[in-house]
């Protein structure tokens, strides 16, 4: 990974983790001051803390994906140290589908009249379940990777002891 990549990549990681802490402090305030400027019929208390749990998550990925960058800025992304992170990343998806799927229960009640929107809401946890599901097979590949270049080294420690 080049140079400018991997200032781009970390300035767009800045950027949204600067900009989700932001939005979470601000639900964090108006939890905490009781200050509700809006009057909708949704129960705003349950999704504002159903919101900072879903950016917790984000936030967690954006972590994840900050450190792998760095192990593959120094060459060590092929380790089982990598597992850790991506394993992160993985759960930080399951868990935005589980907020996901608390934010359609919640809309549910409201959506009597037009239960289409609910099964859309549905399908888009499902949908996202299925990008945790893409990062498990992604992670399959980087163990096998990981296998490949252990072998690898070994093989490669065998041959200088015959040489």
């Amino acid at each position: 990974m080049g140079k400018l990549t991997v200032r781009a990549l970390r300035a767009v990681l800045v950027m949204v983790l600067t900009g989700t802490v932001f939005v979470q402090a601000m639900m964090v305030w108006a939890l905490v001051s009781g200050n509700d400027p809006e009057d909708g019929t949704l129960p705003l208390t349950a999704l504002r803390v159903v919101t900072i749990l879903g950016i917790g998550a984000a936030q967690v990925a954006l972590v994840c994906v900050w450190r792998l960058v760095a192990m593959v800025r120094r060459g060590t992304v092929f380790s089982h140290a990598a597992f850790r992170y991506v394993d992160g990343i993985i759960g930080a998806i399951v868990a935005t589908a589980l907020v996901w799927f608390s934010v359609t229960g919640l809309n549910a009640p409201g959506q009597r009249d037009d239960p289409g929107v609910t099964l859309i809401m549905g399908g888009i946890g499902v949908a996202i379940l299925g990008v945790a599901l893409i990062v498990l097979v992604l992670r399959m590949l980087l163990a096998q990777a990981v296998d490949r270049d252990v072998e690898a080294a070994r093989m490669q420690a065998e041959l200088n002891e015959v040489i």
